[in-house]
């Protein structure tokens, strides 16, 4: 093949690969995976940090809602704050959908909130301390848009986490703030909210009364902040530990996940592209049962899937919703995994872990190149090609 030929074919894969990857569908928009533009806003030389708690209307403890859509939120973006503001005991965290039943989770699982936004409403007319919006499908949907606005009216600090920064800055409570989110979605972001004051290398960023998070696996860092916010750096730190966290610190290289010729692009045409082309997908069953824990849980389902070589399902008995080791209630897709499917057992112990474990299966099965691509779609800097 020419060598000018050959030149064109991978400059193409490179421009395909980085509108593929990212929280939702938003990042397949042209122009979201570009380099940042000139004098945008570099990130800040300090630190960000949350401002911490301020009792409101006489409640003991802050009231934390993380909200998603049923149609399709991201997976990890709403399971891994749920999990370990839970497992903090600091404040009460309601999981919450727009509507009531099943939320389709992505790329994978079912799960159930335990209210709907009218519901959280009346519980807490007030409204909530904080609000933790994760990327979803249907980002301008009109219910979640209003109700965000709501609660920033009633004076919560909203949190998104990867794209959910997208939410925020369609609602308007973004506006003249600073804010990150997914990489690849920095162009879109910078072309469609001028308004907001976009800040890259940062896992996340607190400004006032919102505060957003880089791609899917910041949510560790984000949630870990929040805690630190509500409860002191003390607290933070034993749940860090408790859940297999290194640190909290908002220090990240955003643009080291760019596709870039001769870096990274063969990973991410792998899992975008040639997985899919080439190999059958494989089916992975995860059991659930009673218990189980939700961060693992979301992490293992979330990475194999985004292999692009397996589908994964959440084993558990037939009719039945099975509540989580923090009451998150995820309902089974399938009764056993089926003839030729992989049966993925998943550890409790130090849940945040379970990323690390499986990108090493994901290496081992289908090779480094796909579970390095996988890392750089989840955002995660601690594994590299």
């Amino acid at each position: 093949m020419p060598s000018n030929r050959l030149l064109s074919i991978r400059v193409s894969m490179l421009v395909l690969a980085g509108f593929a990857v990212g929280c939702g569908p938003i990042a397949a928009d042209p122009g979201s995976a570009s380099p940042p533009a000139a004098g945008a806003m570099a990130a800040p030389t300090i630190e960000e940090h949350i401002a911490p708690y301020r009792a409101r209307f006489g409640r003991k403890r802050p009231v934390i809602a993380i909200v998603g859509v049923n149609s399709g939120t991201e997976l990890t973006d709403y399971v891994i704050p749920y999990g370990v503001l839970r497992q903090a005991d600091v404040a009460e965290v309601v999981a919450v959908s727009t509507a009531a039943g099943p939320m389709t989770m992505r790329p994978a699982l079912r799960v159930k909130a335990g209210a709907t936004i009218a519901e959280f409403d009346a519980r807490f007319p007030d409204g909530a301390d904080y609000v933790v919006v994760p990327a979803v499908v249907q980002r301008a949907d009109p219910v979640l848009l209003g109700w965000v606005r709501a609660q920033a009216s009633k004076g919560g600090t909203l949190v998104s986490i990867c794209d959910g920064a997208l939410v925020l800055a369609a609602s308007g409570v973004l506006d003249g703030h600073r804010a990150t989110a997914h990489w690849a979605t920095d162009g879109y972001r910078r072309k469609t909210y001028p308004q907001v004051r976009w800040v890259e290398d940062r896992r996340y960023v607190a400004d006032g009364k919102v505060v957003s998070s880089a791609g899917i696996s910041a949510a560790i860092p984000a949630s870990l902040a929040l805690i630190e916010a509500v409860a002191g750096h003390e607290r933070a730190a034993e749940i860090a530990a408790e859940i297999g966290a290194h640190d909290w610190s908002p220090v990240h290289d955003s643009r080291s996940f760019h596709p870039r010729l001769g870096r990274n692009l063969s990973a991410f045409a792998a899992t975008q592209y040639l997985n899919g082309w080439f190999h059958r997908p494989q089916t992975i069953g995860i059991p659930v049962s009673a218990g189980t824990d939700e961060i693992a849980l979301a992490l293992a389902a979330d990475a194999y899937t985004r292999s692009g070589r397996a589908h994964v399902f959440a084993v558990g008995s037939a009719g039945t919703s099975i509540e989580t080791r923090h009451g998150l209630v995820v309902l089974p897709d399938r009764t056993q995994t089926g003839p030729g499917g992989l049966t993925v057992e998943i550890a409790a112990d130090r849940p945040v872990l379970t990323l690390d474990r499986v990108l090493a299966d994901i290496a081992h099965r289908y090779g480094r190149r796909t579970a390095y691509g996988v890392a750089l779609d989840l955002e995660y800097p601690a594994f590299h090609g």
